[in-house]
């Protein structure tokens, strides 16, 4: 993973006139065909006033997950702890939901507007234990970018 490559080319997705929904998909699209264990991209906001994620923007299999209530599974987690969670092995985990047999480790890292936790970045991959400091701090970074137009 060449991150400073990584992260230039987000740059220019962020900098481009499309519409926000449009930059989120190719986010999505660019992390998704650039990293081979990135095998499920997407995107989760806060659904106005409720206590529950709502799916945005993904590349990857569709899933039955569109709405994840606080508290429920790994992105349900993060958005009550608002701190980067990353699971190499979602066999472990109790609160874990199932987006497919395939999914083997997830990472999930929050998006902050305004010092509020609006969202997130979630990543499945079919392999255990992928991901690495670079993949947190990369998508990390990613996050900070999206909180700049959402």
């Amino acid at each position: 993973m060449n991150s400073q490559e990584l992260k230039n080319n987000v740059n220019t997705i962020v900098k481009s006139n499309s519409p926000k929904e449009e930059k989120l998909q190719q986010i999505c699209d660019y992390l998704a065909s650039e990293i081979s264990y990135y095998d499920w991209v997407g995107f989760y906001f806060k659904n106005g006033d409720k206590e529950e994620l709502k799916l945005a923007q993904f590349n990857g299999e569709p899933t039955d997950h569109t709405i994840i209530p606080f508290g429920k599974g790994i992105c349900g987690q993060v958005a009550i702890s608002n701190q980067n969670f990353v699971v190499q092995d979602v066999s472990e985990q109790d609160n874990y939901i199932s987006c497919g047999w395939k999914v083997k480790s997830e990472i999930v890292i929050p998006i902050f507007v305004n010092e509020e936790n609006v969202g997130q970045i979630d990543i499945d991959s079919h392999t255990a234990n992928p991901f690495t400091q670079d993949d947190e701090a990369l998508l990390e970074y990613i996050c900070k970018k999206v909180a700049n137009f959402i």
